[in-house]
């Protein structure tokens, strides 16, 4: 898992390249750990075509809708404009997760009403806020 904190006015689309680079998941049985993801699930605001391109050259997969003023800076140049991205919209509704799973964050109220006023102990509290979920999780899934 990996956490950036921004300020409240900060773009989520400039912080994407730098949180996969903190990513490291590793492997059960000897070898580095992974450092790519198969696939990136994102929002309107991640469709930028320099994000596009940048995980094309990660060779990670890359779902998102493309903005309706993008869809028209395309057309607008006809055949220059190239074609429209790829987008799986079946594989769009599994993002639904990431959703829920900032809502289930809010309930906490530290993290809703931000108490802590350092970005270190704020940071820290999102950690363990999403371990306990992930814990919460594993215990419902094992028999």
């Amino acid at each position: 898992m990996s956490v950036i904190l921004t300020p409240g006015q900060a773009g989520d689309n400039p912080q994407l390249l730098p949180l996969l680079d903190q990513i490291r998941v590793g492997r059960d049985g000897p070898g580095r750990p992974r450092k790519r993801p198969e696939r990136v699930l994102a929002d309107k605001a991640y469709s930028h075509p320099s994000t596009r391109a940048a995980l094309r050259a990660r060779r990670i997969a890359f779902t998102s809708p493309e903005r309706i003023d993008q869809i028209k800076h395309r057309r607008t140049k006809g055949s220059r404009g190239g074609r429209p991205p790829a987008f799986d919209p079946n594989l769009y509704a599994d993002r639904n997760v990431v959703e829920r799973c900032f809502n289930r964050l809010k309930q906490f109220r530290d993290l809703a009403t931000r108490y802590a006023k350092r970005a270190a102990y704020y940071r820290s509290e999102i950690i363990i806020a999403a371990t306990v979920l992930w814990l919460r999780a594993d215990l419902r899934d094992t028999p």
